[in-house]
């Protein structure tokens, strides 16, 4: 029997109809299953986060590889038959809640010691990105089956990025491995996907300094050596993208303080090497980390 079919089945032993609406499309295809397993590169002592585990046809490959695995499940009736399905694996864990609001260290994950495979419902990918990315304990890797035009996005290079592709390549590395067709899932949807892998995540990137002491901020030395406030980045980087049409010193103006702003950004811009015609999808991660700190040191 194909994945199709045994995934039919099982929906019809436990009453089960897939739900566009959570994103309920099931892979159904082996190549594809092979593939996630082999880019995960999984060892015996990984604890591996699944979210989305559907009837546990990736769950079981990885749970006869891995320490532990913890499959986050938001439908109930799911994850009742997962229990079933899966009872002779001890060493998987079925929650039954929404993963964006799970919390790693009630499960004791802690940094860059666990790794996250996903096979995301479409609506939920920028938020659980931010969940998993922003806030710690951090995965060591990601491992996600998304949608093509997102992976797409999220990898794009200088001259195409956007703010979501800088807030997933400020932390790691992504790489989209494979194309996913939409026929190899259960019902088909209506786009093709894609596996995406973010490596190289990393564990502390900000100083964690209050931006209401202006002088701190200026005189800080985690920031003279390269690193940069958190709040203040997001602040530069989503006034930068605020109008993509404009160019970047029109964005940023008014985000000094004194009336020399403009020509205070034009230098600093000068400094890092962009021109006055820069646009913030032409900036790299480590131009913005640059914008940001000079920016800092010039309010």
């Amino acid at each position: 029997m194909d994945l199709q079919e045994f995934t039919k089945s099982l929906c019809r032993k436990y009453h089960l109809r897939p739900q566009r609406k959570k994103g309920q499309n099931f892979l159904i295809d082996e190549k594809v299953l092979k593939k996630i397993i082999e880019t995960a590169s999984i060892r015996k002592d990984d604890i591996v986060l699944e979210v989305g585990p559907g009837f546990g046809t990736l769950t079981r490959e990885l749970a006869k590889r891995v320490k532990k695995v913890l499959a986050v499940e938001i439908d109930l009736r799911l994850a009742k038959a997962l229990k079933e399905i899966l009872r002779d694996y001890k060493n998987v864990e079925i929650v039954r809640e929404d993963v964006l609001n799970l919390q790693p260290t009630t499960y004791n994950l802690q940094p860059l010691t666990y790794k996250i495979v996903a096979n995301l419902p479409y609506n939920i990918t920028s938020r659980f990105l931010r969940k998993f990315l922003a806030s710690a304990p951090r995965p060591k890797e990601m491992i996600l089956l998304l949608q093509k035009e997102v992976a797409e996005r999220i990898v794009a290079p200088r001259g195409q990025k956007s703010l979501l592709s800088i807030s997933v390549q400020v932390y790691g590395k992504p790489q989209i491995i494979a194309k996913v067709p939409k026929t190899c899932f259960w019902p088909s949807p209506e786009v093709d996907s894609a596996i995406l892998k973010i490596s190289r995540i990393k564990n502390k990137f900000w100083s964690r300094i209050s931006t209401n002491n202006n002088h701190e901020l200026r005189t800080n030395k985690s920031v003279s050596q390269g690193r940069v406030d958190e709040e203040w980045f997001w602040k530069v980087v989503k006034r930068g993208f605020q109008a993509r049409r404009k160019q970047l010193k029109n964005n940023l103006k008014g985000l000094l303080r004194d009336e020399k702003g403009y020509e205070k950004i034009l230098r600093v811009l000068e400094s890092i090497g962009l021109g006055p015609k820069v646009r913030a999808q032409d900036l790299s991660v480590e131009d913005w980390v640059k914008l940001a700190r000079k920016l800092l040191v010039a309010n």
